[in-house]
């Protein structure tokens, strides 16, 4: 069966601690003389997904779950590897995409408009949103003032709007009351009846289990399972239950060694970055040497 979405040997590499020097020194020597310390937040991350599979996206905190809906969601882009979505893609997350200074209103366009949404599509489907949302009266005041559950209901009622072949649903049910949620779930089951896939990141294993057929399980960066739903969110929850078992000091010793090794795993991976020849350095050095006059007569004329 054909894919609609393809993850193929994804990998996020942030840099860390790298002063605003060290950023200048890697400027003007092309990646050379570059001490940058590359973090794995996500680690040759495989799999492919059909159209009308719901898949859940599981782990503790800090394992990684939002940098993938980030990258389904082209909030971000690999830095190694391929994502092939077939579609448009649409991310709801708790404030994802929404401009703090702009009203409801507002974000509304702005955010139909991003999607491809004509002037007239947006005005047909205007009240629309805002009836979902429940917002009533607040529409019209800023996002900044919004509480997480308001700026998740706006989220969600605008993603669902903008008709999206694939749909990235982060944590966005956890905040706000159960009624609200209980209705983006069943307007979730909507899409799953049209065909279109979801992608649904929950804390809620009873969540996984009854909306997803597929399941993803993230461990501190690396891709620990994928396949049918039901059997990985038993392991899952097997894991938590032990995990649950452990103090307070016991699991924060746990996320400190697991987190430790996705360091040392990071340490020792040679991030895949082209550099340029040494040949190459000569134009830069000399660009550097001019910069560095001019600011040396910009001192001396003070």
């Amino acid at each position: 069966m054909d894919y609609k979405v393809k993850v193929n040997s994804v990998s996020k590499i942030y840099d860390l601690n790298r002063s605003k020097l060290s950023k200048i020194i890697s400027l003007f020597t092309l990646g050379h003389f570059n001490k940058e310390k590359a973090f794995y937040a996500l680690r040759d991350i495989d799999f492919e997904v059909q159209a009308g599979d719901s898949v859940g996206i599981i782990g503790l905190n800090g394992s990684g779950k939002s940098t993938l809906s980030d990258l389904l969601g082209e909030v971000t882009v690999p830095s190694e590897g391929s994502i092939d979505i077939r579609g448009k893609s649409s991310l709801i997350a708790i404030s994802a995409g929404l401009n703090q200074d702009l009203t409801g209103e507002e974000n509304i366009r702005m955010k139909c408009l991003m999607h491809g949404m004509t002037n007239a599509e947006i005005k047909a489907k205007y009240n629309d949103i805002v009836d979902f949302s429940e917002l009533g009266e607040y529409i019209y005041q800023p996002i900044k003032s919004y509480s997480s559950g308001m700026r998740s209901r706006l989220g969600f009622a605008i993603a669902i709007h903008t008709n999206p072949d694939v749909l990235i649903v982060d944590e966005a049910l956890s905040v706000g009351d159960q009624t609200f949620a209980d209705k983006c779930l069943d307007r979730m089951k909507e899409f799953q009846q049209q065909g279109k896939t979801i992608f649904f990141v929950s804390h809620s294993a009873g969540q996984i289990e009854k909306m997803c057929n597929k399941a993803v399980w993230i461990q501190y960066g690396e891709m620990k399972e994928f396949g049918d739903a039901l059997p990985i969110v038993e392991r899952y929850n097997e894991f938590i239950n032990q995990y649950k078992l452990l103090t307070k000091e016991e699991q924060l010793q746990y996320k400190e060694k697991m987190m430790e090794k996705q360091k040392e795993k990071s340490r020792r991976a040679k991030p895949k970055k082209d550099k340029a020849p040494l040949s190459s350095l000569i134009p830069a050095f000399i660009l550097f040497l001019f910069a560095l006059f001019g600011i040396f007569l910009q001192i001396i004329n003070l």
